[in-house]
């Protein structure tokens, strides 16, 4: 009965949009397919300053965080600028997914191998974050996920690349891929927001007044 009624609703919104003007029609299908996705953190970008940061391959040296941390120093130290006036908005896809991923991740799916990123305490394969935190003091302390949350950094995850990512691990470990999505999903760094698709949030937070620096 329950999923009868569900289609007697289903049809019954179809009805109700084709009854509208073809523009008023759209929108209102745009709002319901929003439905499910939390958007309101898009509501906080109000600061004067605001960028988001399209991350590429991060198996390279230099962590790509770097940047973002010198964006805040950059503000701080010349216009005396913190948040709430100057924020910063890391969008990551398929090929930056392990700065978003927890230790346990790294671990059971061998991030650091199959990134090619090394752990510099051991100069092996990492099989945790090493974007995550640095010890106090550490040259690289400023530049991780913890210290740029702290100074109010937000960080997305793509859902498309994500999807992605459960398919081929799934194929090439032989996992479920329903496990190995629940696992993905759960090992998302605190604070990490999920979003439909990268390169649709490129261009919301771009009309809700940020620049763009692809890294």
């Amino acid at each position: 009965m329950s999923d009868r009624r569900t289609f007697l609703g289903a049809l019954g919104a179809l009805g109700a949009l084709s009854a509208l003007p073809p523009a008023q029609a759209a929108a209102a299908a745009g709002q319901q397919q929003a439905r499910g996705w939390d958007l309101s953190w898009l509501d906080r970008l109000t600061g004067k300053h605001k960028q988001v940061f399209d991350i590429g391959p991060i198996n390279v040296p230099v962590s790509p965080l770097r940047v973002v941390s010198n964006y805040f120093v950059g503000f701080d130290q010349v216009l005396g600028l913190r948040a709430p006036d100057v924020q910063a908005v890391i969008g990551i896809a398929g090929s930056g997914f392990p700065i978003n991923a927890s230790d346990a991740v790294w671990a059971k799916y061998r991030l650091g191998e199959r990134w090619e990123i090394r752990d510099p305490a051991t100069g092996q394969f990492a099989a945790r974050n090493v974007y995550r935190e640095r010890p106090a003091g550490h040259p690289e302390e400023g530049h991780t996920v913890r210290s740029l949350q702290e100074r109010g950094a937000i960080f997305w995850m793509c859902n498309n690349a994500l999807t992605g990512l459960v398919q081929r691990f799934s194929a090439e470990d032989g996992l479920p891929a329903t496990a190995v999505r629940a696992e993905l999903v759960a090992g998302l760094l605190p604070g990490v927001i999920i979003v439909p698709a990268h390169t649709m949030f490129l261009g919301l937070v771009q009309e809700r007044g940020c620049t763009y620096e692809k890294l």
